[in-house]
């Protein structure tokens, strides 16, 4: 019997299903849930602007660093055995973020969440066709992306009802904890629905490639929080040009491991795919202004303008509910046109980004919700119709046998560039607010000109990517007919 015929005659493959899907639904809803707690965090810990950054991009930053070694890790070990321990670091780290006594401690618990991610997310798509038939694939990965939707709408109003009902007087611990009771059933799941599946020991893993990226993206991001807490001294200048020669040894490393036909964290050969480097390039580019535009707008609505968090969460529902509806018409359109579908959402993406900034209160004005609406919609249909088409293109221009590592890759790449966009933002918004806030006879006025200081930065980006998409070449449209060469 083969793997696709027994794949089609698994047993509770649907309950499996079940277990992959919530385990990507939390690791998702972690990200949108979190921004609406930051206020209240920061409030209960007294915690500095850039303490609270770190809860986030340290996060991000583990995520992004492991994602690649994590799922070769899984081919060594069996991805069944992966996912359900990914699944159980991923809780312990959610209840000890749940339980942190201060804000160091909570930053540490978000390390082990962020490995928990890591190990568990690429076995979920990996592990489907084990459990499908081919006929039957097309719906399980579709449903992955509505658990992507879900999650991008519900996380912000789930957030702020667990904070408003205020269980137990945990605050907003009980975002973390609800992790516990959803891990415990992916786990119970796996292990009674999701066959063994077998690795491969004889493969190995690139630690000094992923040491050199870590110690490169430190270089970076460290300085960008830090340095305007620690006064900019010079060592942070110097620690950001260094990056430079240390993001160089990483390729020349990969080359080298390439040579030896050894593994590598990231394929050789796609450092001379000039496509694919472009379009890697945008793809950090247009995920460098989603994370950090959600964090200072959360600390915008409920410090700058007092809103409650669950006023808040409701609040960025039209950007999320933007992304859904865009998405599903854009899977709708399959191939087609995709550098004009880019261009045309990453442009939205720009004018949602203009457009908050006059819809933001100025001196002596109440903040507005139903005018703040129109701009998050046109944001979030943005970026809904231009991610699968940005992400088909990249990957069109890669070699088939390197299709699998580039996927891994452009996601690595995706948080690495949401990293650096909320150290970015981060520093525009919090320092105009430390700049600004000590002498402003109106704090809402100097939250809303940081707001719209740090939306510069994601605004040009937007629009450079709309520049540069025209850039890689357009992939083949498979429903094209082919004219048959002319009879002899």
């Amino acid at each position: 019997m083969t793997q696709d015929h027994q794949a089609a005659h698994l047993p509770g493959r649907w309950f499996a299903m079940a277990a992959l899907l919530m385990a990507n639904f939390i690791n998702l809803i972690d990200v949108t849930i979190v921004n609406v707690a930051l206020p209240s965090m920061q409030d209960a810990f007294g915690a500095t602007d850039s303490q609270i950054e770190w809860v986030v991009a340290i996060y991000i930053l583990t995520f992004a660093l492991l994602l690649l070694p994590m799922g070769r890790l899984g081919d060594v070990v069996g991805r069944r055995r992966m996912f359900l321990l990914g699944v159980g670091v991923f809780t312990m780290g959610s209840t000890l973020c749940g339980l942190a006594p201060g804000i160091n401690s909570l930053v540490a618990a978000r390390v082990v969440q962020g490995v928990g991610g890591a190990m568990m997310i690429p076995q979920t798509l990996a592990i489907v066709p084990a459990l499908f038939a081919p006929k039957e694939r097309g719906l399980a990965f579709a449903l992955f992306g509505l658990a992507s939707g879900l999650a991008a709408v519900a996380g912000p109003v789930l957030g702020g009802l667990l904070i408003a009902g205020d269980f137990w007087g945990l605050d907003w611990r009980p975002i973390f904890l609800v992790n516990i009771p959803v891990g415990a059933i992916a786990v119970l799941a796996t292990l009674r629905f999701v066959p063994s599946l077998p690795g491969d020991a004889a493969l190995r893993l690139d630690f000094i490639g992923v040491g050199i990226a870590g110690l490169a993206l430190l270089m970076v991001l460290f300085p960008l929080i830090e340095g305007r807490q620690l006064g900019w001294p010079l060592w942070c200048w110097l620690l950001m040009l260094g990056a430079i020669p240390v993001t160089a040894g990483f390729v020349i490393w990969q080359k080298a491991q390439a040579r030896r036909d050894a593994p590598q964290l990231v394929p050789a050969s796609l450092f001379d795919n000039r496509e694919y480097m472009i379009g890697t390039g945008l793809i950090m580019l247009i995920f460098a202004g989603i994370p950090g535009f959600f964090l200072i707008l959360a600390v915008l609505l409920q410090v700058g303008n007092g809103l409650t968090p669950l006023q808040s969460g409701l609040t960025t529902v039209p950007f999320s509910a933007g992304v859904l509806v865009a998405s599903i018409l854009s899977g709708k359109l399959g191939v087609r046109w995709p550098r004009e579908r880019i261009a045309t959402g990453a442009v939205c993406l720009a004018l949602g980004m203009i457009g908050l900034r006059f819809a933001l209160p100025g001196a002596g004005e109440d903040l507005s919700r139903t005018v703040l609406a129109l701009p998050l919609v046109v944001a979030g249909v943005g970026l809904g119709s231009a991610i699968s088409p940005l992400f088909q293109t990249v990957l069109a221009n890669v070699a088939g046998r390197d299709t699998g590592s580039a996927s891994g890759a452009l996601q690595a790449f995706q948080q690495v560039g949401a990293a650096l966009g909320l150290a970015v933002m981060g520093e525009l918004f919090f320092s105009t607010l430390k700049t600004r806030l000590p002498r402003a006879a109106d704090p809402v006025a100097v939250y809303s000109d940081a707001m719209s200081l740090a939306v510069t930065f994601s605004t040009v980006s937007f629009f450079l990517i709309a520049l540069l998409v025209w850039r890689l070449p357009a992939p083949p449209d498979p429903t094209a007919k082919v004219d048959k060469p002319a009879a002899v």
